[in-house]
């Protein structure tokens, strides 16, 4: 598996230097959610360890157990495409927001500095919310879903994406990641110059609620 951290051969060195620190617009994360819920996750992970002979089949057979386990696949790839769509939104306002001040410009600072921020280096106090969230491994959770989001529109239906990217989607949106990373070289950026903040779309709305109020 490709690692994200260790970027592409032409990125340029950092941006800036020094303490200088420019704010940068709020990560908001949707909620996402569907009919199937959790439970098609749970079958298809149980399903998965069947099929690997970790659990009991309990009289189910080869067929089912991979129909669950397919379906099951199909709710993550839906899950880490619209966390993608938030990661990609939130890169396009900070591409905006830099466009703006005099002193960055022509430092190279494009999209990919800001996955590269993202991924690599969060500030802290969004480290310690999304483990919070329980969100471990951020670092895999983000840099799939910009891989993901970056070649579908819309997310994909489960018909037309094959059983074997379905098995393994999480090598694909690897490399996916990988390959927008050298689209182009970019400047690499760290928290100690930009920071920003992690809300739920729900903590972000309450919020502007209160200060609307006041």
């Amino acid at each position: 598996m490709p690692q994200p951290a260790e970027g592409p051969p032409d990125t340029e060195p950092p941006a800036v230097a020094g303490q200088q620190v420019w704010p940068l617009p709020p990560l908001i994360l949707h909620p996402f959610s569907g009919q199937a819920g959790p439970g098609k996750l749970l079958e298809g992970s149980k399903a998965a360890l069947m099929l690997a002979g970790v659990l009991p089949r309990g009289g189910a057979d080869t067929e089912e157990l991979t129909r669950k386990l397919l379906e099951g696949r199909y709710c993550e790839v839906r899950m880490i495409y619209y966390m993608g769509r938030d990661l990609q939104r939130w890169v396009s306002q900070c591409v905006e927001v830099i466009a703006h001040i005099p002193e960055l410009d022509g430092k190279r600072i494009g999209p990919s500095s800001f996955c590269r921020l993202l991924v690599d280096d969060p500030p802290a106090s969004v480290r310690l919310k999304l483990e919070g969230w329980g969100v471990s491994d951020y670092k895999l959770v983000f840099s799939r879903a910009l891989g993901l989001s970056a070649v579908f529109r819309k997310v994909p239906l489960a018909e037309s994406l094959s059983d074997d990217f379905l098995r393994n989607y999480h090598r694909f949106a690897d490399h996916l990641f990988a390959c927008t990373e050298r689209l182009e070289p970019f400047a690499v950026i760290h928290a100690v110059n930009f920071q920003f903040d992690l809300y739920g779309s729900g903590e972000f709305s309450r919020i502007l609620a209160e200060q609307w109020g006041e």
